[in-house]
This record gives C-alpha cells, structure tokens and sequence, in this order.
C-alpha cells in the first residue's frame, strides 16, 4: 500500500479486514449468523439491560431501524426480552447465555490479532497504535452528542 493513501482510507480498511478476520474466526465457532450491527448491541447490553429507545438512542438511529436489529438478534437467539419489573409496559433487552458465550469467543480474537501484531510490528508500536486509537475514540466522543457506541466500552 502507498504511504500517500489518506488516514481515513487506511482507517477504514484496517476495520474492514479486522471486522473480516474476526467473523470468520467467530464462524468458525459457530457464529455465522452476525449482522454488522451485533457488536454494537452486544456491548451495550452486556452488563445493563436496556428498552429499545435506549439501545436506539446509544446507536444514534430510531427505534425502527434498532427494532430491525433487536428482531433479527432476537430471532438468532441472542437476545431476549423481559419485562421491566418497574413497569410492566417496557420491554427490557438482555443478552442470552448464546451472546455470552460468542463474546468470549470474540475477546479471545481480539486478544489474539492484538498478540499477532506485537509479535510483527513490536509490542511498542502496537501499544503506541492502541493509545492514537482510544484518543481518536476520545475526541469523538467529546463531540458525538452522547453517543454510547462511540465511547470506549
């Protein structure tokens, strides 16, 4: 690849080809039914239950195109629905033992490709990597008008 090729490009190939490498390893564990948007919602289920508006507002979208997302979890079996014991109206969304389960599988990648790249490139450079990411992911969180999914989590 040229050095000339913009941050943002080179940003974004690197996420396509982590995010790529990451679904076939979770594929490979049984996971091949993930929707783009799944990590996102594991996340922010993962230790507090939340209705739809919230997950919706975390995301930045409605809650139509989050309900899109909850119904295909939901029927692959990582979400479910209960009720909130406050108010019997409101559905709170909680990650089933499956989710649970695929995270592990998925930290343990992430641990692994971070592990891989300091064996190449020296842990040094990753470490130095690692702390332009989380800054990049701090200034925009600064600026997103609360967004949940681009804090670090």
């Amino acid at each position: 690849m040229q050095s000339n090729t913009d941050l943002g490009v080179l940003l974004n190939l690197a996420f396509g080809s982590f995010k790529e490498q990451l679904h076939q390893h979770l594929a490979k564990h049984g996971y091949a039914d993930i929707g783009s948007s799944f990590g996102y919602v594991f996340r922010l289920l993962e230790n507090n239950p939340q209705n739809l508006k919230q997950v919706a507002d975390s995301l930045g979208m409605t809650p139509q195109g989050a309900l899109k997302i909850i119904n295909d979890m939901v029927l692959k079996a990582y979400v479910q629905r209960e009720e909130d014991a406050n108010d019997a109206r409101v559905r709170l969304l909680q990650l089933t033992p499956r989710a649970l389960a695929l995270m592990t599988v998925a930290r343990a990648f992430h641990q692994e490709f971070e592990d891989r790249l300091s064996e190449r490139l020296g842990a040094s450079k990753v470490k130095a990597m690692r702390a332009v990411l989380e800054q990049i992911v701090t200034d925009a969180a600064d600026t997103a008008d609360g967004l949940t999914m681009l804090r670090p989590l």
